[in-house]
């Protein structure tokens, strides 16, 4: 016998609790992850619509009290059924319960309130009405006298009154206005209104004309489309060499088909620049969905999703799992981007879901950036994705020249300051003509960490391996914050183990940045962007409106303000320490240092003026640095992949972490060597560990971490399976719990 597990609507409530029921033996070919069902539920059977997320041969309550499935619904894949079986494929992938993988792919599972307009209108010719008026006000039915006086009065007679506005200044009850209905005096309609988080004016936007590269990637693109062959494709493009065209005149032809798209950008920070661009081309049949909606707006946006009122879906990761029945592309721009992980179970990958996704729905998936993923352009290099090129910027605009500024010889030469003698001469001199700097640095906050210069104290979090970190208030260094789990604390006067006074910042963040800014350019404009400035829900977009139009010289920010960000009067990039995110223990630091240093060089002469890019750095030698002073995609590419062979990390071999979290660190480490102990049974595997993560204590958490390493992905899936079965029988850990990370 089969059993089912299903769900019988997607809420909150519904995942705590699925329901089993028999697989009558005619619907053993049918009955798969994600399929609608029909089912009789409760004492009384009715019929209810419900989606199987588990099957197996194993009853869990008396087979004779067990219920079967009536109906299973065949009327084509919708939205949920084709997510719920996405979200088993990750929960088998990626190493995670099927609730943490549902709750994934259906965001937004609790019903909101639904916005509703209501509008009253007569039944009858004005004349009749005025005529039932003066027999109301005979009868002294005040009320409806009142309702009645309120829809003579408008204007436009025929175009009704808000039922709103007649409770609100009439004081219209709705059992008046219930029983003027039932009468046949008015009607009363409902409407629902969506919420729409997408605020832009209605200007259209002329398309440019395309360069050559740019036509010959549509038109190949689109060729296969309308041909019915679906691939996965990657645009190497420079920066600014018109990508986000490329991908709007294919999208124009997919729509055109009848078809919806997904478009995922890797930073909330580019929701509003890329919307806006999209809406002036595509009108209102585009949205937006982000973390920073309310669960209304999230809402909604699904709803008008599934009701087929959206083409265009734009976001982060999230976005990937938007409802649409009938999808066709998913675009995703700055494939490289690290925030298309997820670092919350199940952490799956948005480029290898996209791709999946694509193939259960028969639609394309197009990849783009101008510092491709190290898999992606090996797998385009061995043929599984269709690779294009754009070698120019778009519009005639060239690549900027690059400085690379040695900070040991600014040393020797007595500069202590964090602006080198190149930055500084351009940075005048930029200021002088009005146009526009971006400085960026890799880090947030006020300084670094916080240590005695006397007996070596660092202050760190309690509850978290790490360094606080000292953040400004109210113009004085006086907060110390842990940016992980949110511990704050004041910043000591004297150290809190030998009560020296020597107690200082060490390292530079944004805050410190800024500030020296203001006091070496007094007469600039300055804006500061990172992760403490962009709280709120519209905190980024009122940043980069402001940079804009102009309102400021200099923006000093984090990652998020090099990815994509398009100012035509940028002229000046300065990347104050370019080797800091070379200084972390990751085998991929030389390949997101190379596109960090790549992507904050492209926002440089986007427009007519041609740019500079001033790169600071200690170790002006490092490989990675060399080929992003040059622009040299390739150079680092066949260097880095050298790296990769050698120690047999991805992209040319598979590598699984395995996390063991808990309060007991005794815990921690017994069930680690136990895990390692099984997972060295495996031959082809090298197994590295047990050992402290690289955070090794999180929000008072334990943490240690083991690495398999095998060129197949289905044995490490095959670990991933066994040790979860290993985990179930370990009453003695029943505090720990387990996370998987495929290739980190």
């Amino acid at each position: 016998m089969i059993f089912a597990d299903v769900i019988v609507d997607i809420s909150v409530k519904s995942l705590d609790r699925p329901f089993q029921y028999i697989v009558p033996e005619e619907m053993h070919e049918d009955a798969v992850i994600g399929a609608m069902v029909i089912i009789p539920f409760g004492s009384g059977n009715r019929e209810l619509k419900g989606y199987i997320i588990g099957l197996s041969g194993e009853a869990k309550f008396d087979v004779h009290k067990t219920k079967e499935i009536k109906e299973i619904v065949k009327q084509g894949v919708v939205a949920e059924s084709h997510l719920l079986s996405l979200a088993y494929w990750i929960k088998e992938n990626y190493g995670s319960t099927m609730n943490d993988a549902i709750k994934a792919v259906l965001p937004v599972r609790r019903e909101i309130k639904k916005k509703i307009t209501r509008m009253v209108y007569p039944c009858v010719v004005r004349s009749e009405l005025e005529q039932i008026l003066q027999e109301y006000a005979r009868k002294h039915y005040k009320a409806k006298v009142r309702v009645l006086q309120a829809i003579l009065d408008q204007e436009d007679y025929e175009e009704g009154i808000s039922y709103e506005v007649l409770q609100r200044d009439h004081k219209a009850t709705p059992a008046v206005l219930r029983s003027l209905q039932e009468q046949e005096v008015v009607r009363i309609s409902e409407n629902r209104q969506y919420r729409n988080p997408v605020h832009q004016s209605g200007i259209s936007d002329r398309p440019p004309v395309l360069n050559q590269e740019q036509q010959v990637i549509v038109d190949a693109i689109t060729a296969d489309y309308l041909a019915g062959v679906r691939k996965t494709y990657l645009i190497h493009g420079v920066t600014g060499s018109g990508k986000t065209e490329v991908y709007m005149r294919i999208i124009e032809q997919v729509i055109a088909q009848g078809q919806q798209v997904i478009m995922l950008i890797p930073e909330i920070a580019l929701t509003f620049q890329t919307v806006s661009r999209f809406y002036r081309r595509f009108g209102e049949r585009v949205s937006v969905m982000h973390s920073r909606l309310s669960q209304g707006e999230k809402f909604d946006q699904f709803e008008r999703a599934k009701a087929g009122e959206i083409d265009i879906m734009i976001g982060p990761r999230s976005a990937l799992f938007t409802p649409f029945e009938r999808l066709g592309l998913i675009v995703m721009d700055e494939e490289h981007e690290t925030s298309y992980q997820s670092e919350m179970p199940p952490k799956y990958h948005a480029r290898e879901v996209a791709v999946h996704r694509a193939a259960m729905t028969g639609a394309s998936v197009i990849l783009g950036s101008a510092t491709p993923s190290l898999e992606s352009y090996y797998r385009a290099q061995k043929g599984r994705y269709r690779l294009f090129t754009l070698t120019h910027r778009a519009g005639g605009a060239v690549l900027p020249r690059i400085w690379v500024t040695d900070l040991r010889e600014e040393l020797e030469r007595k500069n202590r300051s964090i602006f080198g003698e190149k930055l500084t001469e351009l940075m005048e001199d930029r200021l002088q003509k009005r146009e526009q700097i971006i400085l960026f640095l890799n880090r947030r906050g006020y300084a670094g960490s916080v240590s005695c210069r006397k007996c070596g104290e660092v202050l760190k979090c309690p509850h978290c391996s790490v360094s606080l970190t000292a953040h400004m208030r109210y113009g004085r260094l006086d907060q110390l914050v842990c940016h992980y789990c949110g511990y704050q604390t004041p910043m000591p006067a004297l150290c809190p183990n030998c009560q020296s006074k020597y107690i200082g910042t060490f390292g530079i963040g944004t805050q410190k940045v800024e500030q020296m800014v203001r006091e070496r350019f007094p007469e600039a404009g300055v804006l500061r962007m990172d992760a403490d400035t962009t709280t709120g829900k519209e905190g980024h977009e009122k940043i980069l409106q402001d940079f804009a139009s102009g309102s400021a010289d200099i923006l000093i920010g984090t990652q998020m303000i090099v990815k994509g960000h398009d100012f035509p009067n940028v002229t000046l990039v300065g990347i104050l320490a370019a080797d800091l995110s070379l200084n972390v223990g990751d085998f991929r630091a030389a390949e997101r240092t190379y596109q960090l240093l790549a992507q904050a060089a492209g926002r440089a002469g986007r427009g007519d003026k041609p740019g500079d890019v001033v790169l600071q750095t200690y170790q002006p030698e490092h490989y990675s640095i060399v080929a992003a002073a040059k622009q040299d995609y390739m150079g680092f590419y066949q260097q880095e992949l050298i790296q990769r062979q050698i120690l047999q990390y991805p992209p040319v071999s598979n590598i699984l972490g395995v996390l063991v979290l808990s309060e007991d660190l005794r815990h921690v480490r017994e069930l680690s060597e136990g895990l390692a102990e099984q997972m060295r049974q495996y031959e082809q595997v090298v197994v590295l560990g047990p050992a402290p993560a690289a955070l090794a204590k999180a929000k008072d958490v334990h943490r240690y971490i083991i690495y398999a390493k095998c060129r197949d992905y289905r044995v490490l899936r095959q670990i991933k399976n066994m040790l979860e079965q290993y985990m179930k029988a370990q009453e003695r850990y029943r505090d720990c719990r387990l996370q998987f990370d495929f290739n980190l």
